[in-house]
């Protein structure tokens, strides 16, 4: 096995060979990058091989950056995602669900994530325990995806609600959405973790990329 290559931008190391070991690439994470430096090191995963070189927790002048360095980027502002190159084909189907419209941000990460992955995505909205009947609504959908991505805020109890309804692994997405003894996110996160349900996969609050990582990963094999 030749040895991994790493690409030295002097403020960053980028590993383009990342995907050849864990089938995901290397992923940009702009949040606290100038937008110099984040199309830095799109350029330099690009100029490594990389067919596609995408970005997460793109601000608007970082988005800007993005299009003026490539005008024919795809810049997702719900998701926050920046793409540069060319998306795969879509393999498997991977179902997206939220508990409420506001944890749609979230949701849209998770989306653009299997997108980026090669793995197909359908995403259902507001269907919270709230008024459980929406989710049973969705029930057919559930039983038919690969996997299930559950985003939800405030008590985070749609997760355990789903993981009852089907033998495929639900990946629990808690949001910081919620009044304030949610904790931003702390309650959805230890109720999602605590789930009465078994097979419920939990990420950390707000990590959308990496539950949609997480499922892509598991779809892929599946396919394979």
């Amino acid at each position: 096995m030749s040895p991994d290559r790493t690409t030295d931008l002097g403020f960053a190391r980028l590993d383009p060979d990342r995907e050849r070991r864990t089938g995901t690439p290397e992923v940009v994470y702009a949040a606290g990058k100038t937008p110099e430096q984040t199309v830095a090191c799109l350029a330099g995963l690009l100029d490594a091989g990389a067919p596609l070189a995408w970005a997460t927790r793109v601000d608007a002048p970082t988005a800007d950056a993005v299009r003026a360095r490539w005008p024919g980027a795809h810049v997702d502002e719900e998701a926050r995602c920046a793409f540069v190159g060319t998306l795969p084909e879509p393999v498997g189907s991977v179902l997206v669900l939220t508990a409420g419209t506001s944890d749609g941000p979230v949701a849209a990460e998770v989306a653009a994530t299997l997108a980026a992955c090669g793995v197909g995505c359908t995403r259902v909205d507001d269907v919270g325990v709230a008024g459980v009947h929406r989710v049973l609504a969705v029930a057919p959908d559930i039983a038919a995806a690969d996997a299930v991505v559950v985003v939800a805020g405030m008590d985070g109890a749609l997760p355990s609600v789903v993981a009852g309804l089907t033998d495929r692994l639900v990946v629990a997405v808690p949001t910081s959405v919620g009044y304030g003894a949610a904790f931003e996110g702390l309650a959805a996160l230890l109720t999602m973790l605590t789930a009465c349900a078994p097979g419920v996969l939990v990420v950390n609050i707000d990590n959308g990329f990496g539950a949609g990582v997480a499922a892509a990963r598991i779809v892929r094999s599946a396919q394979r």
